[in-house]
């Protein structure tokens, strides 16, 4: 039914644009492009498979959401870090890259190359409600209800607190904000920390949607999240939130129309057509610009 559908588009839709912000912070703040964001996702999943038989789920989203921070951070320190420069963003950018592999294969190593079932999950969240005809589960109420609380929590802190004032200081000029007394080291940490904790959060939400944990998934669905933050416009987050939803609303439509073989295409088609149309993305200008449309 379109109504389900639909439903289904939104969820998938939240859960990209959780993963496509992490990717749009970093990029937008320090114009870094981290590539071991995908990674950081995928092991967000596996990390609710430990907890899953060892504590209920709110304390095991805690403890994701810091196990995503602390890889955000070693990502930081190991693959960016040494490289400042205009002329070491390349260079990071591979660092990050190999990070990732590095961290594919120390989980095939863990759990093997195949899907991890979560052995347990609660009966609530399978339970479900007929609305106009279709049936929400709780679980995707759930999911929704994480993935904009997470996203409202992040625009709170970068427009309300100090440290938004000092982020979007730095995605100005790392030099002013260097200047104006800023620590700059603490504030792309805390920017490393918020990113990739939204991505192990999304890695957790996937896997309770599939009920298991892929070592592939951040191929697949990072991937997918970080071509979406290039069509809502690299660096912006509003951006990244609205191509998130607008790509899961299209794949939940193509599975309507019968065209479910070519769904994984969606994206992709999408951003051709955006970079031909609109090279900047669709709401392209980053957290600056944000700022000022704010």
């Amino acid at each position: 039914m379109l109504v389900g559908q639909l439903l289904n588009g939104i969820v998938t839709g939240a859960m990209y644009a959780l993963v496509a912000i992490g990717f749009s912070l970093v990029i937008g703040t320090l114009d870094k492009l981290n590539f071991a964001h995908s990674e950081v996702f995928m092991v967000g999943g596996f990390v609710a498979v430990l907890t899953a038989n060892y504590m209920p789920w709110h304390l095991a989203l805690l403890v994701i959401f810091l196990v995503g921070g602390l890889l955000g951070l070693a990502t930081e320190f190991i693959a960016f870090r040494r490289f400042q420069t205009n002329e070491g963003k390349i260079t990071a950018a591979l660092a990050s890259m190999a990070l990732g592999l590095i961290i594919t294969d120390l989980v095939h190593k863990g759990w093997g190359a195949e899907p991890v079932r979560l052995t347990t999950q609660s009966q609530w969240l399978q339970t479900g409600h007929s609305i106009f005809g279709a049936t929400v589960l709780n679980l995707q109420i759930v999911i929704l209800a994480v993935a904009f609380l997470l996203m409202a929590m992040l625009h709170l802190l970068l427009q309300k607190s100090r440290m938004g004032r000092q982020i979007r200081a730095l995605a100005e000029s790392s030099v002013s904000a260097s200047l104006l007394g800023i620590n700059v080291r603490r504030v792309t940490q805390t920017v490393f920390f918020v990113s990739s904790a939204l991505a192990a959060v999304g890695g957790l939400l996937v896997a309770l949607r599939g009920g298991a944990a892929s070592s592939d998934i951040g191929l697949t669905f990072g991937l997918k999240s970080l071509a979406i933050m290039a069509i809502g416009g690299m660096g912006d987050l509003r951006g990244a939130l609205v191509g998130g939803l607008l790509i899961g609303v299209l794949e939940a439509l193509m599975f309507q129309l019968g065209l479910g073989r070519l769904v994984e295409m969606t994206a992709w088609v999408a951003l051709i057509a955006v970079l031909i149309f609109r090279p900047h993305g669709l709401f392209g200008g980053g957290i600056h610009a944000q700022e000022q449309r704010a």
